[in-house]
């Protein structure tokens, strides 16, 4: 095994930041990483593992071991009639492959196109856009132990999917490298056009009978409108959580903020548009030196530059002071801090 020190993780991150890890390594396979199980470096060391890197902040320079997980390989494992199981390995890049599954008229995740990072940290952060999460779809995910090398399959139930949640998240932090995951599409898809604005922006693209394609091309255009290129403004996407609140706090809140965007859960609770309670405090559009809130969406927070991880996780702190003052609501950050 190669074993880098001192060694720049800047873009290995979407955020950008000009951090260090004391060791770092690449694995491209599941022997690789058996292999490295034996390496006093593995054992003697904290230890990450990184995919593509979109949802975590540094603020400060990693004190451990680095793993950036490069496996690869889409394959289909098993078909009937109506569905095709579909096994992606944890280092492909996530928007690839869900133009793989469109191409094929695999239906189920086309309303997460160009969400950022890779096809392992889905079931992680149960990614989800446009009324679709990674719960959804997911049959099972294949990991190895990081202490044993003991390979093991958890069933959908067994991630315990949350909102944004789940057990690789929390319990399981850093103890299982996640090596593939296997989804369960439509060979007959059922579209989700209701969320947000995919029905306007299919009118506008002049479809009229929604497929897979249009309804994965609406998603793009809507969020390249919507959300800056970490190609070019370093950011996480959406950094805060939409809170829940109970039904008594919702009404309290609507009556004194008739504007609230808030939309009924199945619990019988309310979801609130957090990007909406920040942009209330006055801080879409805020710039403070290179840490921002975007302009056009104050769920996301941006590195115009050169901020570094201290200065976002304050922009962050700020914000969360603020619309806990503001509303009595206490948002929760989305993204991973390290």
């Amino acid at each position: 095994m190669q074993f880098l020190s001192k060694y720049s993780l800047k873009k290995y991150h979407t955020f950008g930041t000009d951090v260090y890890t004391k060791y770092f390594t690449e694995i491209n396979s599941v022997a690789q990483f058996k292999n490295l199980l034996q390496e006093d470096i593995y054992k003697n060391n904290s230890l990450l593992i990184l995919g593509g890197g979109s949802n975590l902040l540094f603020t400060k320079n990693y004190d451990g071991l680095v793993i950036k997980n490069n496996l690869h390989g889409v394959d289909v494992v098993k078909q009937d009639e109506n569905h095709v199981w579909v096994k992606a390995a944890a280092g492909e890049n996530w928007h690839q492959f869900v133009l793989w599954c469109v191409n094929h008229n695999y239906g189920g995740i086309e309303n997460l196109s160009l969400i950022p990072g890779c096809v392992g940290a889905s079931p992680m952060q149960n990614i989800g856009a446009y009324g679709v999460e990674i719960k959804d779809v997911c049959d099972t995910v294949n990991a190895i132990d990081v202490q044993t090398g003991e390979e093991i399959t958890f069933t959908n139930a067994n991630c315990k999917f949350g909102y944004r949640e789940s057990i690789f998240k929390h319990i399981y932090k850093n103890k299982y490298l996640i090596t593939s995951v296997v989804f369960k599409l439509n060979k007959k898809p059922v579209f989700n056009t209701s969320y947000g604005a995919i029905e306007q922006e299919l009118k506008t693209m002049g479809v009229t009978q929604p497929s897979v394609k249009a309804i994965s091309d609406a998603v793009i255009n809507i969020r390249s409108s919507k959300l800056p290129d970490p190609a070019k403004i370093g950011n996480a996407g959406s950094f805060f959580k939409n809170p829940e609140v109970s039904k008594q706090k919702h009404d309290e809140l609507k009556q004194q903020h008739p504007n609230l965007v808030a939309y009924a859960l199945d619990n019988g609770n309310y979801k609130l548009a957090a990007g909406w309670l920040i942009e209330q405090c006055g801080f879409k559009g805020k710039r403070f030196g290179d840490a921002g809130v975007h302009v056009n969406q104050a769920l996301v927070l941006v590195n115009y530059g050169t901020a570094n991880g201290s200065e976002i996780y304050n922009l962050s702190q700020q914000i969360l002071d603020a619309v806990n003052n503001a509303y009595g609501v206490t948002l929760e950050r989305e993204v991973n801090i390290y």
